[in-house]
């Protein structure tokens, strides 16, 4: 069975992951990870964040796959000797010289080489190996058939993992210079601003004061914004690829996001995996990704090479997912208030705490582990001292409402289709 392995850019995300059937999690501390401007850890919260994984069984990876300069060394070191103790399972390296600086520091811990590096042949992986390497995320310019081979010629220990939803880049393997020319911000550092995302004027030489709007062709408009991977309807293709990790992209993301798709490739993987001969994909999975923040979906280049087939976006920002309402609690963390009637005819009272303003009359769904989302429509809203009012409009507040079906502590209540 394929590990899930799922993004943790804070920890409500990496909690939302668990409980939502990852395996196993990737995060970064506040410097050194490709994703500096989500929330990452501090030393003290990857101490407990390696506690509350391992207490759940299942692993916690650490990215410290930024390129450093010279003089980025010695705080790297600080960092590395600070969480000797975490018992981070493994990490995720593209730079030999962090590399060097791990083993030194570290000693034998296991080494996963970032997709920063690259690897689109048995050639690089062996090499690797060589170093040490325990995994490889695979570059995702590779095509599935071109993944079978290197994992025909590789030894059957080392792991080989791959992306399969989330953003993608338009630079090979996200290494690019666009954003530091731009901006000054390095996207190698985990800085990017992601200018590839921008609109874009040509400027005839002698009329600087006309810019020229760049015209569609065959491919688009956004010559250089890339389409988002979704793979969820090849999941036997990726599986039999000898694919041993999935890898869910999106730290800066919400919750949310990270609730339903881990999900949503938990409910695929372990269909397949109960009937291989019998799967058929479950279509209520694609609606279930629709509905988080996302670009026009693709496969990728599993398919297709990126000649083939550029994978390029024809329109800039996001089809936006449903509003994210508001998590359940337990019942020990908002209790009941006695003048309020946990149960009648039209269901049960149940505790949440705010994210997005819900009202009356809403209609809304209840996502849970295993589950897609159940509809109803929000008739009851109470504040946390038993007070009927109208809405939740304030961030993080608790209150409770009824639903006509059992909820549990960490499902997700969220829009639903009027």
């Amino acid at each position: 069975m394929a590990e899930l392995l799922s993004p943790a850019g804070n920890f409500e995300k990496l909690k939302a992951a668990l409980l939502y059937g990852a395996d196993a999690v990737y995060l970064a501390g506040r410097r050194f990870g490709m994703r500096s401007a989500a929330d990452n850890f501090t030393v003290e919260e990857l101490y407990e964040a390696s506690k509350y994984v391992h207490e759940r069984g299942k692993k916690l990876y650490l990215t410290l796959n930024t390129m450093p300069h010279s003089e980025e060394y010695p705080a790297l070191a600080e960092f590395l000797e600070a969480i000797r103790d975490a018992k981070i399972d493994a990490f995720i390296i593209a730079d030999l010289g962090v590399l060097a600086l791990v083993r030194k520091i570290l000693g034998d811990v296991e080494i996963h080489i970032s997709t920063q590096a690259g690897i689109v042949s048995a050639e690089s992986a062996l090499a690797y190996v060589a170093l040490g390497a325990k995994r490889l995320v695979l570059a995702r310019e590779l095509t599935l058939s071109e993944i079978s081979r290197i994992r025909a010629a590789i030894p059957c220990e080392v792991e080989l993992e791959a992306f399969v939803h989330g953003s993608m880049c338009v630079s090979y393997s996200g290494r690019c210079m666009l954003s530091h020319h731009l901006t000054g911000r390095d996207a190698n550092k985990g800085a990017c601003t992601q200018p590839c995302r921008w609109n874009y004027y040509l400027v005839e030489e002698k009329r600087p004061d006309i810019p020229l709007p760049i015209e569609e062709n065959d491919l688009g408009t956004f010559i250089m914004s890339s389409k988002d991977m979704c793979t969820i309807s090849i999941i036997p293709e990726l599986m039999r690829a000898g694919i041993n990790s999935f890898k869910i992209e999106g730290r800066m993301k919400s919750a949310y996001y990270t609730a339903v798709v881990t999900n949503a490739y938990r409910m695929a993987m372990d269909a397949y995996e109960r009937d291989r001969d019998g799967y058929e994909l479950d279509e209520s999975l694609l609606r279930e990704l629709d509905s988080v923040s996302h670009r026009e979906y693709c496969t990728g280049y599993y398919l297709d090479t990126p000649e083939q087939a550029p994978q390029l976006a024809s329109a800039t920002g996001y089809i936006r997912e449903k509003a994210y309402f508001a998590t359940a609690l337990s019942s020990e963390e908002l209790p009941l208030p006695e003048c309020l009637e946990p149960i009648n005819e039209r269901g049960t009272l149940y505790p949440f705490i705010q994210r997005n303003k819900v009202k009356l009359g809403d209609t809304a769904e209840i996502i849970s582990p295993n589950k897609i989302g159940r509809a109803f429509v929000v008739n009851e809203i109470y504040d946390d001292n038993g007070a009927v009012v109208e809405s939740a409009p304030h961030p993080s507040m608790k209150f409770f409402v009824r639903v006509p079906f059992e909820v549990c502590e960490g499902d997700i209540m969220r829009s639903g289709d009027n």
